[in-house]
């Protein structure tokens, strides 16, 4: 009779494709801050750029290394081309209508997410000048511009009560892509607290169907 060696529980392996230094740099932070359940062992993955979104998704969804796979973005402004066309082509991937449970997103912009730490106020345009006065407000951050420094000093003020804060706000947005101060990032957030990990399988049997 062949010995049989027993299965030895393992954490679950989730993949996030980041748009850009802000996504990572957030995220990354999040990760350190250790809010998510042990269960799941988080690799971050900057694209560098929404023209590269599709191509890391795909080489992430298919070397068979997650057990998810996500991506994280901005939709920009109206009329959303490059994240429509992102949707798009992850949906061709999978032959089927699914993007819309891998593709995290926050309309117009991921600072709208990050500002949720500190205020109930949304934005209403991606302009890194138009927003730089709440910005600074909120984090004491002058005239951001999106520079490595002023990611970093952002990301060191971001504690775990504010993420809670964050997390009850981003709960009460809307979930519709098309309105501006919307995301479906609560979700993500909800799963990766689980210490029920089903929500995998569910979510590769929809991408699988």
């Amino acid at each position: 009779m062949t010995n049989r060696i027993p299965k030895i529980s393992a954490s679950k392996q989730i993949c996030i494709v980041c748009e850009g230094n802000e996504e990572y740099k957030y995220l990354e932070r999040l990760n350190e801050l250790h809010v998510w359940n042990s269960l799941y062992a988080i690799r971050l993955d900057n694209a560098e750029g929404n023209g590269n979104i599709v191509a890391r998704y795909q080489d992430n969804y298919q070397n068979g290394t997650y057990d998810a796979v996500f991506v994280f973005c901005d939709t920009e402004k109206k009329p959303h081309e490059q994240y429509k066309d992102i949707k798009t082509k992850i949906n061709n991937i999978h032959g089927s209508d699914v993007a819309k449970y891998v593709v995290i997103f926050a309309n117009p912009c991921t600072m709208q997410i990050i500002l949720k730490h500190w205020t109930e106020q949304n934005i209403k345009s991606p302009a890194k000048p138009v927003n730089a006065p709440l910005i600074e407000k909120c984090t004491n951050v002058v005239k951001y511009k999106g520079r490595k420094d002023q990611i970093k000093e952002i990301m060191n003020k971001i504690t775990i009560n504010s993420y809670k804060t964050m997390k009850d706000r981003v709960r009460q947005m809307s979930s519709d892509d098309e309105v501006c101060g919307s995301t479906n990032f609560f979700e993500l957030l909800k799963n990766l607290e689980s210490a029920d990990d089903k929500w995998i399988d569910d979510l590769n049997d929809k991408l699988e169907e």
